[in-house]
């Protein structure tokens, strides 16, 4: 049987350890905390050792204000050391600071979450993101729901749980019906439950989104191979190959095209 792995690295903490500077506080007029948390972040980034120290610095003052932005810049110091209990331990440790803004409390929330994922603690990362939905709701924000959910399905697929999985991504698609991502995973995971015209009629959505995103070609493409259309198939993986935007995507479908036997499969 054909399969496509379902799931990887949540997208937030794959960013978060390979990017060179984090989101900083909004610029502008910004007040004396909000400078120090950007230069905090700065640092942070592009010299993590000496960003766990500028935090712990701030964290000892022992001000109430700033508590927020310190661990936050915590955080961030230690996913880019990749120690992913850590930086769990302090980006809810800022949500815990934060109690005005629950747009902010779900995404420090969701960034715990990230990190416990990351470190293989799942149940941790769960629970973290069921916070970071509360506040989410709270927030009326669609699109932050959206991408908590589908964090949540992330987890909720690692511990074997594919029905709350199917939940969270309804959840993700209602959010933020043009959430392509939304739109794919549900696909991919419906096929993995063997629920074909579901994933087929998902898959679709997905197209009609990102057309020309090689994901969505492989995975038509396994769905169509699982329900016997080998012809759709065939012409799925070779839009892969021809679109030929990422190589190791089109070595993926050449892959599959071999399986089938027939024009394609050796590449171009």
């Amino acid at each position: 049987m054909i399969l496509l792995p379902l799931l990887s690295l949540p997208l937030a903490i794959a960013q978060a350890a390979s990017a060179e500077t984090p989101t900083p506080p909004p610029a502008g007029n910004a007040a004396p905390v909000d400078a120090r948390a950007r230069e905090c972040l700065q640092i942070a980034s592009n010299d993590p050792v000496s960003g766990i120290t500028t935090a712990s610095t701030w964290l000892g003052e022992g001000a109430i204000l700033g508590v927020t932005h310190a661990q936050e810049c915590l955080g961030h110091a230690y996913v880019r050391l990749l120690r992913w209990e850590a930086a769990e331990e302090a980006f809810l440790a800022a949500r815990e600071a934060e109690s005005a803004n629950p747009g902010r409390r779900a995404r420090l929330a969701a960034m715990a979450g990230n990190a416990a994922m990351a470190g293989n603690r799942h149940v941790e990362a769960l629970s973290a993101l069921d916070m970071a939905r509360g506040d989410a709701a709270a927030a009326g924000d669609g699109e932050l729901a959206a991408g908590i959910a589908l964090d949540r399905a992330h987890t909720l697929v690692a511990l074997g749980r594919p029905d709350e999985a199917a939940a969270a991504l309804t959840e993700a698609r209602e959010a933020q019906p043009q959430n392509a991502e939304a739109w794919l995973l549900s696909a991919t995971l419906a096929r993995r439950m063997e629920r074909l015209s579901e994933a087929q009629a998902m898959i679709e959505s997905a197209a009609a989104l990102i057309p020309t995103d090689p994901r969505v070609g492989l995975e038509a493409g396994v769905i169509a191979a699982l329900a016997g259309h080998e012809e759709a198939a065939r012409k799925s993986w070779q839009s892969v190959v021809e679109i030929d935007r990422d190589p190791a995507s089109v070595q993926q479908a050449q892959a599959y095209l071999a399986q089938l036997g027939g024009a394609g499969a050796e590449g171009r």
